[in-house]
């Protein structure tokens, strides 16, 4: 049973008005929680993982989503330090610590002694968005993936993976719970790449989506076929069917040091909208 203190208390359906108002406060930002929560209905134990809320007077004023992930939402300065005291009490069982870097920067900060060190901080990453149909010509060979795809989309995941993150998915279960995601985004109508031969060559997600939102993830091109111009047209692909199917707002987030990256994420006509980071375990 979850230890709480004072001010952060693990939160119930009860609370359910009270986290809305809060996502609802920045609904674009906050999409990946979003998401979560209109997935688990009217039950928050359905999340995957505990919110936590911390409150001044009777009020929620921030959240913490505690599962494979940490992440802060709303998180004021005592809420920061409040929800550090909790994770460091319960104990690390995240992959992973990110958000709005002006939460996730002191969050580390305090459990960096405990928790540390981590296998890689990726301390500024730009949030992009967009409310605008590309401002370049899409690639038409870019489509939705069927399900008769899976294999070879999951082995460009993989790849895109290891590139990515530096570990591979397949390290616990064999893969087995990374190919199940791969397939939930196919079935979703929510995994597009461009193929080749029967090879994806490139590839992009909408990784999680609201009503609000939606954010674009795990935008890869094969090795052997980069800089021929593939990753601009297939993002701009990706984002126009996002935009016309799923929501009024396609987002993402880049690592600062991937200039390529940025570069091709302006040109389809994202800009920036806050600031990311992103602790690995």
């Amino acid at each position: 049973m979850l230890e709480t203190t004072e001010r952060v208390r693990l939160l119930r359906t009860s609370d359910l008005r009270a986290v809305r108002r809060l996502l609802d406060a920045d609904p674009v930002t906050n999409v990946f929680i979003d998401a979560r929560v209109r997935a688990a209905g009217s039950d928050l134990r359905r999340m995957g993982g505990q919110l936590w809320g911390y409150g001044e007077g009777s009020r929620l004023t921030s959240l913490c989503f505690a599962g494979a992930n940490l992440v802060p939402v709303a998180a004021t300065p005592a809420a920061v330090a409040a929800f550090a005291e909790l994770a460091l009490r319960y104990g690390r069982n995240c992959s992973s610590v990110w958000g709005p870097r002006e939460a996730v920067a002191p969050l580390w900060d305090a459990l960096a002694p405990t928790w540390g060190p981590a296998r890689g901080v990726r301390a500024e990453q730009p949030f992009l968005t967009t409310r605008d149909q590309p401002a370049l010509p899409a690639d038409p060979a870019v489509r939705r993936v069927r399900i008769d795809e899976l294999d070879a989309l999951y082995r460009a995941s993989v790849a895109f993976f290891r590139e990515e993150l530096g570990v591979s998915p397949e390290e616990r279960d064999g893969g087995a719970y990374y190919r199940a995601r791969v397939a939930e985004l196919i079935a979703r109508g929510h995994a597009f790449a461009r193929f080749e031969n029967g090879e994806v060559v490139f590839k992009a997600e909408i990784g999680v989506a609201t009503p609000r939102a939606f954010q674009i993830q795990g935008v890869w091109v094969r090795p052997d076929r980069r800089g021929e111009g593939l990753s601009a047209p297939g993002v701009a692909a990706v984002t126009a069917a996002g935009l016309r199917d799923v929501a009024p707002v396609a987002t993402l987030y880049v690592n600062d040091f991937n200039h390529a990256a940025r570069r091709t994420y302006a040109r389809v006509g994202f800009t920036h909208a806050d600031t990311f980071m992103t602790v690995l375990f």
